[in-house]
């Protein structure tokens, strides 16, 4: 819900700014007038991301009990209940390569592979239980990310006016996480939530873009969210306590083309 907020706060004001700079600049010198006539172009994307999860519990899950060592190996206590689990993001940036496609007046398909960095944390509420005395510990399990990311999009543009264009914008992408099996895998100290490198993700988004005299320049919030269930089951409570974990990212992006 914060991030559709942010979302929709981020649109707001693009769209006051749209509107303020057309009461203002009614008349005005047009920069790159025949820019968005050419059948592509190209350009490159610098972002700031904040990557997260939606996370599913399984069905009465503070009703379950773990009573084998195994499932909690780094937990040296007799048995433990989990009573939920929840996600909270880091924000990381995101680097990328533009290709813009004209298929029309007011349509454009866009090709842009990107390196997205960040990290998300998966948050246990744990009750644990030791010789007949129990206590209530938070476990926090971090997941670090690096993203390479081949997005392909439709872009629906505004009428031009003067030196700003607005548009929205929608589409798929297919990413392949590089870094989070890795670094479980070389962990040996800890037990850590493994997840799947690869996911398809839906995206919407909507920014405004700027003429100046050499390049254009587009300022663009959006959100993303995974189809897939990223989670490796094994056989411990990090991971046998989540029905379905899935990824959602907000990107704030800034285009030069």
């Amino acid at each position: 819900m914060k991030k559709i907020t942010l979302i929709f706060v981020s649109v707001v004001l693009l769209l006051i700014a749209f509107s303020v700079d057309a009461t203002a600049q009614k008349r005005k010198v047009l920069n790159l007038q025949d820019y968005d006539e050419a059948p592509y172009h190209f350009g490159f994307i610098l972002g700031l991301n904040q990557m997260n999860f939606t996370v599913k519990p399984v069905a009465d899950l503070p009703y379950i009990t773990w009573d084998q060592p195994s499932e909690f190996s780094d937990l040296f206590v007799d048995s433990v209940n989990v009573y939920s689990v929840t996600a909270s993001p880091t924000p990381g940036f995101t680097i990328g390569i533009l290709g813009n496609l004209r298929l029309g007046k007011y349509f454009d398909l866009r090709f842009i592979p990107a390196l997205s960095f960040g990290e998300r944390t998966l948050n246990y509420d744990v009750r644990a239980y030791d010789n007949g005395v129990s206590q209530r510990i938070e476990i926090s399990k971090s997941i670090s990310s690096t993203f390479v990311e081949f997005p392909l999009e439709l872009k629906y543009k505004s009428k031009r006016l003067n030196n700003m264009r607005a548009y929205v914008l929608g589409g798929a992408s297919y990413t392949i996480d590089l870094a989070s099996q890795k670094k479980a895998e070389n962990s040996s100290s800890d037990v850590t939530v493994k997840i799947n490198k690869n996911d398809i993700m839906l995206s919407g988004g909507a920014g405004v873009d700027f003429y100046t005299d050499y390049f254009k320049f587009g300022i663009q919030a959006k959100m993303s969210y995974g189809i897939n269930n990223l989670i490796q089951y094994e056989d411990n409570i990090y991971t046998n306590s989540i029905e379905s974990l899935r990824s959602k990212v907000f990107l704030l992006s800034f285009t030069f083309e």
